[in-house]
């Protein structure tokens, strides 16, 4: 076992709780707060400030199965196995509104990058989409055979991808509601998808312990990693695109190289499953969860390269030039497939011996070892003593986003706050029409 150096990825924190495995986790924009919900029924917010005291919100009537943040963090999308979304606000009073989403277990939310539009999954077979202020119902995708594990947005918001234990994969466009492509390559349900952060690529994970990524122009398989020996529960995918993590049923966690198509780590913390696994926005963290309760924050210690800066600057277009004609099956680099700004690759040649399709040895090939984390006695070192590189902002002063930031996540809390009293006032016309009616009836009996 190899002792964790400086440019390993560490376990900084682990939280405490839960009563029950954790299901999900997600970060808050500003890396401030992380959300994870449980089988216990109850959605945590935890502070990343140390000694600050954790939220615990109640509300759901069975286990919470999936949490995300809207873009500007203001609100919290939390998905049960009561059939119902609600949407938080994540502060001390914890309110929320709540619809009945689905007729079956809601699997999955996430809101588009817009933060407008919601996308719900559940066992009901069905994908749908809502408009995020008012909860409401715009439309459904419907071609999934059996129960619907995940559905995302692409990062421009014009596709979404689902999973589902038919053991397919789809491929939507948001505006005609048409299935564009069906990927049949798992050999076993699907568990997970998520888009790529230049939006060209998919990573799916399965039960059959693979993830498997494709090209979404193309639909071409570009990889397939087969590392883990159970089944595949949850991926992430670093914001510099060039990593991806996975968490698995067999208790650990490992972080591999897209670019070289090749495992980095392999992460040993959680005692049982790892159920779920995150990246913050920034990539500089991320977060696991497991069947052992507990919620563990690690540092990525990729490298030293500010990915916040490379994210603002260097975001590649929705739509790239394809370039795969003269690419051998199973020897693709994303790399050189996207053409895409190769952060912290420079001197790292493009993919040519082959990402073994079905040997373990050949794919894992890598300079550093594994390296195993076991849970420190105390609760990790504090976030305060790391420091982020100052982010410069390119477009516009500092003092300026910052305002624009508040006064959208004031529009929130404004819009969110309507939709209660809405509700409110939709129970009560309900309980005015009930007593009319009471009322009607008595006069009936009473008339001779």
């Amino acid at each position: 076992m190899a002792a964790p150096c400086s440019e390993d990825p560490s376990l900084e924190r682990h939280f405490k709780g839960h009563r029950d495995a954790v299901t999900c986790v997600d970060f808050s924009l500003n890396m401030k707060q992380l959300a994870s919900g449980s089988m216990d029924s109850c959605l945590m917010i935890w502070h990343m400030k140390p000694q600050s005291r954790a939220y615990r919100f109640t509300g759901h009537k069975d286990a919470i199965t999936c949490v995300n943040f809207s873009p500007s963090g203001h609100l919290l999308a939390s998905g049960s196995r009561d059939k119902t979304v609600r949407i938080w606000v994540p502060n001390v009073k914890g309110e929320s509104t709540v619809f009945r989403a689905h007729t079956a277990t809601v699997r999955s939310v996430h809101f588009c990058s817009d933060g407008q539009s919601l996308v719900t999954a559940s066992d009901d077979k069905t994908v749908k989409v809502w408009s995020t202020h008012r909860q409401r119902f715009l439309f459904s995708l419907s071609q999934h055979i059996n129960w619907v594990r995940c559905a995302k947005f692409s990062p421009d918001g014009r596709l979404i991808v689902s999973a589902s234990d038919d053991k397919t994969v789809k491929l939507w466009d948001k505006t005609s509601r048409e299935c564009i492509y069906s990927y049949c390559e798992h050999g076993s349900f699907v568990t997970y998808v998520d888009f790529h952060p230049s939006g060209t690529c998919i990573a799916a994970a399965g039960m059959d312990n693979t993830v498997k990524v494709w090209d979404v122009r193309t639909h071409r398989l570009l990889q397939h990693y087969q590392l883990h020996s159970a089944a595949v529960n949850a991926l992430s995918f670093h914001p510099s695109g060039n990593y991806l993590i996975t968490a698995s049923s067999d208790s650990t966690l490992k972080i591999l190289d897209l670019m070289e198509g090749r495992l980095l780590y392999t992460l040993h913390g959680h005692q049982g499953p790892a159920t779920t696994v995150a990246f913050s926005r920034t990539g500089e963290y991320f977060a696991s969860g497991g069947s052992d309760e507990q919620v563990m924050v690690w540092k990525s210690n990729f490298d030293n390269v500010d990915y916040g800066e490379v994210i603002k600057v260097q975001r590649p277009p929705a739509t790239l030039a394809t370039s795969t004609g003269n690419l051998a099956a199973g020897s693709t680099s994303l790399a050189h497939l996207m053409r895409m700004p190769a952060v912290g690759t420079e001197g790292l040649c493009p993919l040519s011996g082959g990402l073994s399709w079905s040997s373990h040895e050949d794919s894992v090939t890598t300079g550093k070892p594994e390296v195993d984390f076991p849970i420190p006695p105390g609760r990790g070192r504090s976030l305060e003593s790391v420091q982020s590189q100052p982010q410069e902002s390119i477009s516009m002063p500092q003092t300026l986003t910052s305002t624009l930031e508040h006064i959208v996540g004031q529009l929130d809390v404004l819009t969110q706050t309507v939709s209660i009293l809405e509700q409110r006032l939709t129970l009560t016309e309900d309980k005015l029409k009930q007593c009319l009616e009471n009322q009607q009836l008595i006069m009936q009996r009473a008339t001779p």
